[in-house]
């Protein structure tokens, strides 16, 4: 029986090296070439003897990393922030009100997940050009909003009813604190690991974003970095270390986001799919 145990062991590791292999492999390959200088020609697979990040002062002028950042920044930032407030606030009474209405609006959230976003493009398409909403910030963050808030819904809901107990707000009630105060008081701050999970989750995908962000931000001072690095690397096919440079910076705030929160994400996206 041990050995049986200590055999899964080492082969349950084994995999794990090999999955941590798969995604390693390509970010070494992507680091060493935006590392090496121009003139370098060595392989791919050794790591340059002399590091230059000259690729990366280049890379951030040519492909305008800097209006692109700020694009994407803005556009997830807001998005986030929209989409942690209403949608907790949309999953308490979903969590604790167990009406028919409730479950019905619960579940048409979770239906929603099913289909995907790219169905809606044409006719989405159309109505922003009719409202004129083309090119603005507004657009790329009530679509991003809109794409997630039933995740977000499905995750918060999840979390409340199998993580928060009933008696902290039955006490807040009795205290004389009213439905609002004691979500926002009481129920909000245990809301760490989910909220995590959530801002994880949505970040990635929203900053990640190029097939809505191609269709409704067009104008080049609105481009957002997925359309600007698809851009830049169509122009510099042959010149992959500044691509590289341009991809590892792209990547970077993403990968601190969920260094930050990373202790936080596994218990939030366990917790809040415990019970649907």
């Amino acid at each position: 029986m041990e050995r049986r145990k200590k055999l899964s062991k080492y082969l349950l590791t084994g995999v794990s090296l090999l999955v941590l292999l798969f995604h390693i492999i390509p970010f070494y390959i992507m680091v060493t070439t935006a590392l090496k200088a121009k003139g370098d020609f060595s392989s791919k697979w050794v790591f340059p003897t002399e590091v230059s990040l000259q690729n990366f002062t280049e890379a951030w002028e040519a492909a305008s990393l800097g209006s692109s950042f700020f694009n994407t920044t803005i556009i997830t930032v807001f998005s986030a922030i929209l989409l942690i407030v209403f949608g907790s606030l949309a999953a308490y009474p979903m969590a604790r009100r167990q009406t028919s209405l409730n479950k019905f609006v619960y579940f048409l959230f979770i239906a929603i997940m099913i289909i995907p976003p790219l169905t809606a493009l044409v006719p989405l398409y159309k109505m922003v050009v009719n409202i004129g909403m083309m090119n603005t910030y507004d657009v790329a963050i009530y679509n991003n909003v809109a794409a997630y808030m039933p995740l977000t819904i499905f995750l918060y809901a999840g979390f409340i009813r199998s993580t928060i107990p009933k008696e902290l707000e039955e006490a807040a009630k009795i205290d004389g604190a009213s439905t609002i105060g004691t979500f926002f008081r009481i129920v909000f701050p245990l809301l760490k690991p989910v909220t995590a999970t959530v801002l994880i989750i949505s970040c990635v995908f929203i900053w990640n974003d190029y097939q809505f962000a191609i269709f409704f931000l067009q104008d080049k001072s609105m481009h957002t970095i997925t359309v600007s690095l698809a851009s830049f690397f169509g122009a510099n096919q042959n010149n992959l270390n500044l691509v590289a440079a341009a991809a590892l910076m792209a990547m970077l705030p993403m990968t601190i986001l969920f260094l930050f929160l990373q202790k936080y994400f596994i218990a939030g996206l366990s917790s809040g799919s415990v019970k649907g």
